[in-house]
């Protein structure tokens, strides 16, 4: 699911084509469109070697991307299982490629998917760069060279039943449904952190504010709970994303009509992929809507962008709220991380709040990729599920990174200033709303101004204008009272 760019691997498929190109033993492979060197101490075959030479614009290779190859290598297992199972591929080549895969699910052989993530073909270059990859691996178990095809083929054994249109589709859902789990873990720790720092905070009152103006008392746990709830949200909308993830399209291949795939085999490779998965996986009911539809993608971007708003929310109060030292909101304090200014001595700035903004608006641009791409299929296939899935596994990624330096280097270490809460409480104008079943809106509106004009509280402008027993006033506002209403901080039985 790892977004980012891997140094040791960065660049393989340039180095060992290039590099090992010149200065390695080379075999001879061939294609429809001819043949080609490719290094004999590499894994991959032509289809992949081309690929190298062609897709050279992001340098971010395939392998960036540990959770796309592990699930790839899950739905090629599945696939041979499913193949054996209906006597379609022989017993000893089924179980050499099924622990091929597993080895690459287990990490191994990572450097060998050097493709560059923005590659053309739907996919193609990748699926191809797992065939080839995973049928040398099993030739090398099975006691043959590297490249002896006519024992185990990339596409007639590896790639049996099955096309690109079926089973890249299904690698990128499943990966995004790996990297779902660490995501919600990430939202979890950072909404106990909200939590704990509203529970430390639950009666201390200061003033809300409504389009940046004073509005009416709450407390601080009230305002903190609230960032809770929106991740409490974010990970419902997690969890709903699963069974729309494991819709599957296995054995309908090309279009959607399942040519070159027994009939058995989509039922069975389904199952199979279910049980060493234990996720829900199941077949797509309609196969030729299901290789074009693109709403899987669109919800798991829609769910990212929805919690990269929620985020960003909570950074951008945070950066109100500290706003100061002496001549903002003076609410709260984010812990001092580095020095704010190269010219104003003492200066510092809210660093995190400002980082996580950022990650958010990289999450933003890749809903908008997303939609484009998504929304860029033509007849019977989109073409563009590299590019989608590229950007959902960064922004996974950049999400969890994000939650987490939120978490442990901002929010566990705010400090509060309960004090100045209280008097924003307290001096506020907008208290007046307390007075008005007592002497009308029009009366609580001309104290509201008097305060204002005389440099009083509202209570001192009632207590010197109004016809009610000084106590009464009291009651009326009381902040911490007027705090409590609907809004008390609450959780749901059992939440943390």
């Amino acid at each position: 699911m790892d977004g980012r760019r891997d140094e040791a691997n960065d660049g393989a498929g340039k180095d060992m084509g290039a590099t090992a190109a010149r200065e390695a033993p080379m075999r001879i492979e061939h294609d429809c469109i001819g043949e080609l060197k490719v290094p004999e101490g590499v894994y991959w075959g032509i289809h992949t070697q081309r690929a190298i030479e062609n897709f050279t614009v992001s340098g971010i290779p395939d392998s960036s991307h540990e959770a796309l190859i592990r699930a790839y290598a899950v739905v090629k297992r599945a696939c041979a299982v499913a193949n054996a199972e209906l006597g379609l591929l022989a017993p000893d080549k089924a179980k050499a490629i099924e622990q091929a895969c597993e080895e690459i699910e287990g990490g191994a052989l990572a450097d060998q998917f050097p493709v560059d993530v923005l590659q053309g073909g739907a996919g193609t270059s990748l699926n191809m760069n797992m065939n080839e990859v995973i049928a040398n691996r099993a030739l090398e178990i099975c006691g043959h060279p590297r490249g002896d095809y006519a024992y185990i083929h990339p596409n007639d054994d590896v790639n049996r039943s099955q096309s690109t249109n079926d089973t890249y589709p299904a690698a990128c859902k499943l990966a995004i449904c790996g990297g779902l789990t660490p995501l919600a873990a990430a939202a979890r720790r950072l909404r106990d952190a909200f939590h704990a720092l509203a529970d430390r905070h639950a009666d201390d009152v200061t003033i809300g504010r409504t389009q940046l103006q004073d509005a009416v008392p709450m407390t601080f746990g009230q305002e903190f709970h609230a960032w809770a709830s929106f991740l409490k949200l974010d990970l419902q909308a997690m969890d709903a994303l699963v069974d729309q993830l494991c819709d599957l399209n296995l054995g309908a291949t090309a279009i959607g009509t399942g040519v070159c795939a027994d009939l058995r085999f989509r039922e069975r490779a389904t199952r199979t992929l279910a049980r060493l998965t234990g996720l829900p996986v199941h077949a797509a009911t309609d196969p030729v809507a299901s290789v074009t539809d693109m709403s899987a993608y669109i919800a798991a971007s829609a769910c990212l962008k929805n919690l990269a708003i929620h985020l960003k929310k909570a950074a951008d109060d945070l950066r109100l709220l500290n706003s100061g030292p002496r001549c903002g909101f003076e609410d709260l304090k984010v812990p001092a991380r580095q020095a704010g200014s190269s010219i104003m001595p003492g200066k510092v700035n809210p660093v995190i709040p400002e980082c996580v903004d950022q990650c958010c608006f990289v999450i933003f641009g890749m809903d908008v990729t997303v939609n484009w791409a998504a929304a860029e299929g033509q007849l019977q296939l989109n073409a563009f599920d590299p590019v989608i899935i590229h950007e959902i596994l960064t922004g996974m990624t950049l999400a969890i990174n994000a939650m987490d330096m939120f978490r442990t280097k901002c929010v566990e270490g705010i400090r509060v200033n309960v004090e100045r809460g209280r008097l924003h409480a307290e001096q506020s104008p907008s208290i007046a709303a307390a007075l008005n079943d007592a002497v009308g809106y029009e009366r609580a509106m001309g104290l509201a101004k008097d305060a204002m004009a005389e440099g009083v509280t509202v209570r001192e402008a009632a207590k010197g204008h109004v016809d009610l027993p000084d106590a009464e006033i009291d009651r009326l506002l009381d902040v911490v009272a007027l705090s409590r209403g609907l809004g008390q901080t609450c959780r749901t039985p059992g939440e943390r």
